[in-house]
């Protein structure tokens, strides 16, 4: 059972098969993808793939990325949660939204319901999101949540920059 995290103005839940049509198309877009996985967009069979894998990482993990739904209008908006796959450099918060939902504050709502989640519910200490260093808009969801600047690793090829989160519960 994936637990529902509720915002005033999202809903953070698991996919559904009607998320499948707009996942799909947010991946496709290059503006979205421009700083995800290899920086281009993904084709419709991989956005699919991609799709399972977040469904898949519940099972194994315990933990994962939410669908994110927009509650006033019930459209889904993009993803958010709490991800760590193996071989990755340690439990990351990640989010990507649909162009259509930029510039709300979406993003730093989302991840901050995920942040509380991920230390008061797992307990989990050492968290970080990854951000490729031209992304300002996500350094500043992730700066105006208390994160800060904590090196670089590289991730699918290419730099990104670690900003680890205080090890504080709230």
């Amino acid at each position: 059972m994936i637990p529902e995290l509720i915002t005033p103005r999202l809903k953070l839940r698991g996919f559904m098969p009607d998320d499948t049509e707009p996942y799909i198309a947010m991946m496709m877009d290059a503006e979205v993808s421009r700083y995800l996985g290899d920086m281009k967009p993904l084709s419709r069979i991989d956005a699919w793939r991609q799709l399972a894998m977040m469904a898949g990482h519940w099972v194994l993990r315990g933990f994962g990325i939410w669908a994110v739904e927009e509650r006033e209008s019930g459209r889904f908006i993009g993803r958010i949660g709490c991800f760590e796959p193996e071989g990755w450099p340690s439990f990351e918060i990640g989010y990507t939204l649909a162009r259509s939902a930029w510039g709300r504050g979406y993003a730093r709502e989302g991840a901050g319901a995920a942040l509380h989640f991920a230390r008061t519910k797992l307990g989990r200490r050492g968290i970080a999101s990854f951000i490729r260093p031209a992304n300002a808009a996500s350094i500043r969801v992730a700066t105006s949540l208390g994160a800060v600047h904590d090196g670089e690793v590289e991730l699918l090829g290419a730099p990104s920059l670690v900003y680890r989160y205080p090890d504080t519960a709230g």
